[in-house]
């Protein structure tokens, strides 16, 4: 355990250097934010039903995805890992004392930890002092906020589990590419991402609840706006515990698959 906790703090550390790119990170997702506000403000205004979610719970929905970007973005990825298994490399990773999976689970999780710390509070200051109808709102209880966080970090463990499954499957197509388009654009859709939930067909929700992917942003979105409920949001964090140990439970077994049919320079 000790050797994986040095991974994720050095991991760590060496994202808190890379300033410059959480500044122009920052400016693209408050750019993005305002731009999808202004998109729902517009639909809301001509609307004529009550709206599945209120344009506040909304406005915090989208402004939580900006902020925790880093978090639950499928996109986000490691060219280092990409070129251990295409190059071959991958033999120095079998020769550490340690093994593969919880050792690059390690790096994933600080690299996306670091990378939201340096971004998140910034924009937070920034959105909670905008004008209406832009203004994020705070929870509307500190219980609700309790178990935000704990989704939060509970739907980040999930995301990391997704991710693992697209670097072994690396170990089969031998190409990045196709394996994180596919996984990411499905997996952002269908974790609310491009349409919230909330605005979707009844019979498209229903595919989202089956699926972890919603577990990582949507579900922790709305529980800090308290649109799902304490009672809802505590059997929640059930299924996002039971899906990290299955995704966990896959990726481990995949991977054991996988380094059983490796080649390494012909040997």
């Amino acid at each position: 355990m000790a050797a994986y906790l040095s991974v994720w703090k050095l991991r760590f550390i060496m994202g808190l250097q890379y300033r410059a790119a959480a500044l122009a990170g920052m400016a693209t997702q408050l750019f993005f934010g305002f731009i999808f506000i202004m998109i729902f403000v517009a639909f809301y205004s001509q609307g004529t039903g009550q709206a599945p979610i209120s344009l506040p719970n909304l406005v915090a929905y989208v402004w939580l995805q900006q902020v925790f970007l880093t978090f639950i973005m499928l996109w986000f990825r490691d060219t280092e890992i990409f070129q251990l298994i295409t190059s071959g490399n991958i033999a120095y990773e079998l020769c550490r004392p340690c093994g593969i999976y919880p050792f690059w689970f390690a790096k994933l999780l600080a690299q996306r930890l670091s990378s939201a710390i340096l971004r998140c509070f910034p924009i937070l200051i920034i959105v909670f002092i905008l004008p209406e109808p832009y203004r994020m709102t705070p929870p509307p209880t500190l219980y609700s906020f309790v178990l935000f966080l704990i989704t939060l970090v509970l739907g980040l463990l999930v995301i990391v589990a997704i991710s693992m499954l697209i670097y072994i499957s690396v170990f089969w197509t031998m190409s990045p590419t196709g394996s994180t388009l596919l996984i990411a654009v499905a997996g952002e859709f269908l974790a609310g991402m491009i349409i919230p939930v909330p605005l979707m067909p009844s019979w498209m929700q229903m595919i989202t609840y089956l699926l972890p992917f919603r577990w990582t942003a949507d579900f922790p979105f709305r529980v800090y706006s308290g649109q799902i409920p304490p009672v809802d949001a505590q059997w929640g964090i059930l299924v996002q515990l039971l899906w990290l140990v299955v995704l966990v439970a896959v990726g481990q077994w995949c991977l054991k698959r996988a380094l059983r049919q490796i080649v390494v320079q012909g040997g």
